[in-house]
């Protein structure tokens, strides 16, 4: 239209009330609302972008109408994706003063000014970030929410999208306060359809933004499968590296909370298959803000798998600005005769177990893996030839799981160093029951976790 200048918040606005006429019965098919003819319902809409536009000129949002992708290829961390050189491409701006183009890189287009004037809303006038101290105490979900506030504050690009996300602070509350704070431009609230706003916050990050996806449930995530495989993990590829999609897919998952079947999946080994597609697991505080952070930073689109029992676990971190390595594991405890890989909520039963094993004589090695796609196959790589054992504990299914294919990749790269097969333990290939008794049978206890090093070890 006419003097409406476009913006990628602009796009999501336009897609808001799109999804809020979805809401109210109109009809896609023939553009029509019950009691209106569709005349009038287009009279509606134009007015609507006519204000839009208004609203925009006043408040001098200039707006590039340019290719659609505005990051640097060069940045990936996928080392199987190609890069490509930085090219010059014709820009086009829309200003009061007529069409003027230019020539520009795609480095300099992501620091344009006039995205930031758009995407300011309240944060001018809002408090800033964490104060700074010597430490401070947070919890799982607290430590999420300041990872994904500090990179907000430092990055207008970045936006959040889905159920409940805004005002009501989310389902677990990892948005709390960031709708009040940014605005619901930037912190938006969608309808219960996980497919559609997948899908837009694929298209956004198209359009060059940073969008994070909460599902309220990764159960819910399978309604999206399509999205996250065809568009999300793929459009790198399929579009030659024109696209690359820094999008990421967060949210709750895990067996513990007598939620029943449909809520207490474990839908790492769903995804893992995916080209594309980084997957990582916090477990503490420390790691759970340091892993969002890096994931909005990130070029790909990562997946960050939470735990519905850990988001109340509490830790000191530091106030000092820190961001964890995507593709690195931990070293939760030095040991010497065997080495048990885990990740997530099953760290706490393997340390619970360690405890036992110690007082029995033996030394293990625990190391959380944190990246499950790809493997840090350093770190698990020079433990397994200290060791020459390994334990793999997870609470994803055993059939297919993080677990085989961590097992298959171990034997395929230090085979020779191996005394012992590798051994997995993993939650049964069964729904969750919803009994309390009959839930904690499904998954891998700390008992079980000994046994099974007295077994390899002798």
């Amino acid at each position: 239209l006419p003097g409406l200048r476009w913006t990628p918040f602009c796009f999501l606005r336009f897609l808001r009330f799109s999804s809020l006429c979805s809401n109210h019965h109109f009809c896609v098919k023939s553009f029509s609302l019950p009691g209106l003819r569709s005349q009038e319902l287009c009279g509606i809409f134009f007015d609507f972008l006519g204000k839009m536009s208004a609203i925009l000129q006043r408040a001098g949002a200039a707006t590039a109408l340019s290719p659609i992708n505005s990051t640097d290829s060069n940045r990936l961390v996928a080392p199987c994706r190609s890069s490509l050189s930085v090219r010059s491409k014709r820009h086009i701006v829309a200003g009061s003063d007529g069409i003027k183009s230019f020539t520009c890189g795609l480095k300099a287009r992501r620091s344009e000014p006039f995205i930031a004037k758009a995407v300011a809303t309240k944060a001018d006038n809002a408090a800033s970030s964490t104060s700074s101290k010597s430490g401070h105490e947070l919890l799982l979900f607290e430590a999420l929410q300041e990872g994904l506030e500090e990179e907000m504050d430092r990055d207008p690009h970045v936006c959040v999208m889905g159920e409940d996300v805004g005002h009501y602070g989310g389902s677990y509350k990892v948005t709390k306060g960031l709708a009040d704070k940014l605005g619901d431009l930037r912190v938006l609230d969608t309808p219960i359809c996980e497919n559609a706003f997948t899908g837009m916050g694929i298209g956004a990050a198209m359009t060059g933004l940073r969008p994070v996806i909460e599902g309220m449930n990764m159960g819910f995530l399978l309604l999206a499968f399509n999205q996250i495989s065809n568009n999300c993990g793929m459009l790198h590829y399929t579009s030659g590296g024109q696209f690359t999609i820094p999008v990421v897919i967060r949210g709750p998952g895990g067996v513990g909370r007598q939620l029943g079947a449909e809520h207490s999946q474990r839908l790492e080994s769903y995804f893992q298959s995916i080209p594309g597609i980084q997957m990582v697991a916090c477990s503490t505080p420390y790691n759970a803000k340091g892993l969002m952070k890096a994931a909005i930073r990130s070029e790909n689109p990562v997946i960050l798998f939470e735990h519905v029992l850990l988001y109340n676990l509490k830790e000191t971190i530091p106030d000092e600005e820190y961001v964890c390595n995507l593709e690195e594991a931990e070293m939760v405890r030095p040991g010497e005769h065997i080495t048990i890989l885990t990740y997530s909520r099953m760290r706490y039963h393997v340390m619970q177990a360690a405890k036992t094993l110690v007082n029995k004589g033996y030394d293990p090695e625990v190391i959380d893996i944190r990246s499950l796609k790809p493997f840090d196959l350093y770190t698990i790589g020079n433990s397994v030839k200290k060791t020459h054992r390994v334990l793999i504990v997870e609470e994803c299914m055993r059939t297919g799981g993080i677990g085989a294919s961590l097992t298959a990749a171990i034997n395929e790269n230090f085979n020779d160093y191996l005394d012992a097969p590798v051994m997995c333990l993993s939650s049964q290939d069964v729904p969750t029951p919803y009994a309390g008794t009959l839930e904690e049978w499904t998954v891998v206890q700390p008992a079980q976790i000994v046994t099974a090093v007295e077994h390899l070890c002798q």
